[in-house]
């Protein structure tokens, strides 16, 4: 059994295999990303707190995923294309991959293990929204939607994950990434 995120691997949205080994020592937030979610904004708050934070050893990795409402149809080309155009991405990308269920990364199964349930905004109502239109997670463990976060120690392991309602520049999120810098 894998200990850290250093452990897995994963592709660049440009095609180059990457070890995430090659983040170790940093503060890493991992997010599955989409380009058509009515959350799609928050690339814009990612992006804040990537250049607020990444001199001071973090990084935001981004994994589209096209599991919520095929809200990421793109291909890894169009992905790539979008969020430097629209949103000025600068943190690393990744291809698309599947976060839930058949087919889900190692990293997705390893992380959802790790931290089986998400931090919420005190009194949302997020996941109640989504069980109106028929969406429910599968195991509770699952991933609920599209910008889930993943908070990761300079050591690789997994200490937070925060629901995709909360907003990356939400001091849930900033508190516990300078607490860990």
């Amino acid at each position: 059994m894998k200990h850290t995120v250093y452990e897995f691997s994963a592709q660049r949205i440009t095609g180059e295999k990457v070890s995430l080994g090659n983040f170790e020592g940093k503060v890493l937030l991992i997010v599955n990303v989409a380009s058509e979610c009515g959350l799609t904004p928050q690339y814009e708050g990612l992006e804040k707190i990537y250049e607020e934070f990444k001199d001071q050893g973090f990084e935001i990795l981004g994994f589209p995923a096209n599991e919520f409402g095929a809200q990421e149809p793109g291909t890894n080309e169009e992905i790539q294309e979008f969020c430097q155009t629209r949103f000025g991405v600068k943190f690393p990308m990744f291809e698309k991959i599947v976060v839930k269920g058949k087919g889900q990364h190692p990293l997705y199964h390893f992380l959802t293990e790790q931290r089986p349930s998400a931090q919420m905004n005190p009194g949302s109502s997020f996941e109640e929204k989504l069980a109106k239109h028929g969406i429910k997670k599968e195991t509770a463990k699952d991933i609920t939607w599209n910008f889930e976060k993943f908070l990761i120690d300079r050591k690789g392991e997994v200490v937070e994950r925060f629901a995709p309602d909360v907003k990356p520049e939400d001091p849930l999120v900033t508190t516990a990434i300078r607490q860990l810098l």
